[in-house]
């Protein structure tokens, strides 16, 4: 009786309704609902954002390799059409000068770059699309709420958007600028856009493109493309082989056009690569030049077993250094190669204690592992960072296993919630 009292106190709120999965569309995100709260949320998020980013919302960051390939594709080509301004993560083929990171940003830039030539100030170009970002994550919770795929109300489901953008690594990924940082934002603006489109499938086409973008900017979040594959093939989140060549016949046209507006996007990425590299699939760092890891790729690959305990440690292990000088204060620093998960987002915890799982629970946890595994066999954490950067690709699919995970916002989460502000607030400013 007392274990059964103490259980019924636990604070709960009801799962979601459980809908099965029908032919016709899904209504449009946030239909009938409103703009209000979506553009309260960008600009509220871009002003915070701008005031922590300080005088250097004002210039252009100091690796502006984006805006340098923007140049090069104004003038019709893939190699530099100028020497970089320093060495830090150039590649080098011959005697030309490339971007080894993949080119969306840089396309995205494109216009911009024309007016504004190699000034143009990419990290406000940053700090627009993380602000963006917040809204379109909100857009994404508000959808499954108006679904019954969570049972978040209006106000919770902004929460869970302000909470992604300031307590979780993408506070300090955004108000840099940088080639790195500046692709993680626009990752995770892609991903939005592909989970709104991909949930239940309603939206094979603008899925597809976000996706293929997403793979050109960020290349795990091909990965991804297993959350449209699964709202399509396990719509009700139960893996049955009875019912799966039903569901593929039905849904061969939604995955032929989700593949070939994907295609459309990651075909040209990888003809340049060959153009350049002499590979589709090369992008170019293994021709950084003079780079510190040129000497781990030359011996183990961009991608081994060896690379996998290093990740592991960056990404969940790694805490925070205590520095105590003798005869002065301590103080916390942090390790640049990386910071454990749970340091960095405590609202993590959640995750291992959901109170339902909901026919999404499956499906975004396999689209997060999907995602994240590749980048634990990589050759490189993340460095110079806060925290393990990587991780920003699947944040959003965290958060939203959050959201669904049917937890109140009571004294815990909130004890989780402010404690990871507050750590990312102390990235945003020491980082």
């Amino acid at each position: 009786m007392k274990a059964d009292a103490n259980k019924s106190r636990e604070p709960r709120i009801a799962p979601a309704p459980t809908r099965e999965p029908g032919p016709a569309p899904v209504a449009a995100p946030g239909a009938g609902a409103g703009w209000r709260l979506p553009l309260a949320l960008f600009a509220g998020s871009f002003l915070v954002l701008a005031i922590f980013s300080g005088s250097r919302i004002f210039h252009q960051s100091g690796a502006p390799h984006f805006i340098y390939q923007a140049e090069a594709f104004l003038h019709g080509q893939a190699a530099l059409t100028a020497a970089p301004p320093d060495l830090n993560d150039w590649a080098r083929n011959g005697s030309h000068w490339y971007v080894s990171f993949p080119p969306f940003p840089a396309l995205l830039m494109v216009p911009f770059v024309a007016v504004a030539g190699f000034q143009f100030n990419d990290v406000f170009f940053t700090l627009v699309l993380a602000a963006a970002n917040v809204a379109l994550f909100f857009l994404f919770l508000r959808r499954l709420s108006a679904c019954g795929d969570s049972a978040r109300s209006e106000r919770e489901n902004a929460i869970l958007a302000l909470l992604f953008a300031f307590g979780t690594l993408a506070f300090y990924c955004s108000i840099r600028g940088e080639v790195w940082f500046t692709a993680e934002v626009v990752g995770v603006t892609l991903t939005c856009l592909y989970l709104i489109a991909a949930h239940r499938a309603a939206h094979p086409a603008l899925a597809g493109l976000a996706l293929g973008c997403a793979a050109i900017t960020r290349a795990p979040l091909a990965f991804s493309g297993i959350y449209f594959l699964l709202e399509v093939l396990a719509p009700d989140g139960v893996f049955d082989r009875a019912p799966l060549a039903g569901r593929l016949q039905a849904g061969a046209g939604k995955l032929a056009i989700f593949a070939g507006l994907a295609a459309v996007a990651i075909l040209p990425a990888l003809w340049m690569n060959e153009v350049r590299f002499g590979s589709p699939f090369e992008f170019g760092h293994r021709f950084l030049f003079d780079n510190r890891v040129n000497g781990d790729v030359a011996r183990w690959g961009l991608f081994n077993y060896h690379y996998l305990e290093r990740n592991l440690h960056a990404a969940f292990t790694r805490l925070p250094i205590l520095i105590w000088p003798s005869g002065q204060a301590p103080h916390l620093s942090f390790d640049a190669a990386g910071m454990s998960l749970f340091v960095t987002t405590p609202l993590f915890f959640l995750l291992l204690w959901p109170v339902v799982r909901p026919r999404l629970h499956r499906l975004l946890w396999l689209t997060t592992a999907a995602v994240s595994l590749p980048g634990f066999f990589y050759q490189n954490t993340g460095w110079r960072q806060f925290g393990f950067r990587f991780s920003l690709d699947y944040t959003p699919y965290l958060i939203a296993l959050v959201a669904i995970g049917g937890r109140r916002m009571g004294r815990v989460f909130w004890a989780l919630a402010l404690a990871g502000v507050a750590v990312n607030v102390w990235g945003a400013l020491a980082f």
